[in-house]
């Protein structure tokens, strides 16, 4: 049986952000609060963001597709839409 994953918010990165940096909680939070409108910014723009020592996020298109509803089998039709997908680099990968 797999461990129970835990979730890490972004207040709780902003308070291990002040004690390491020895900044207020509220300075942390807010330049993690501005790095998330940064990130969103250039995704929106159709930018890719290469994050060292992370990886890549980066907007993919995807294109309409036939479907079916699980609960009926009927045939649908699913839109085409944007997605954000995330390629980890070589570094996370082998730290992980």
């Amino acid at each position: 049986m797999a461990a129970k994953q835990t979730t890490v918010s972004l207040k709780q990165l902003s308070a291990e952000i002040a004690d390491r940096h020895k900044m207020t909680k509220k300075d942390a939070e807010a330049v993690l609060n501005g790095f998330v409108d940064l990130v969103v910014k250039h995704l929106k723009r159709g930018e890719r963001l290469r994050l060292v020592g992370l990886g890549i996020l980066q907007v993919r298109n995807r294109a309409a597709r036939m479907g079916r509803n699980p609960a009926t089998g009927e045939a649908i039709h699913i839109k085409a839409s944007k997605k954000v997908a995330f390629r980890a680099s070589k570094e996370l990968k082998e730290a992980i």
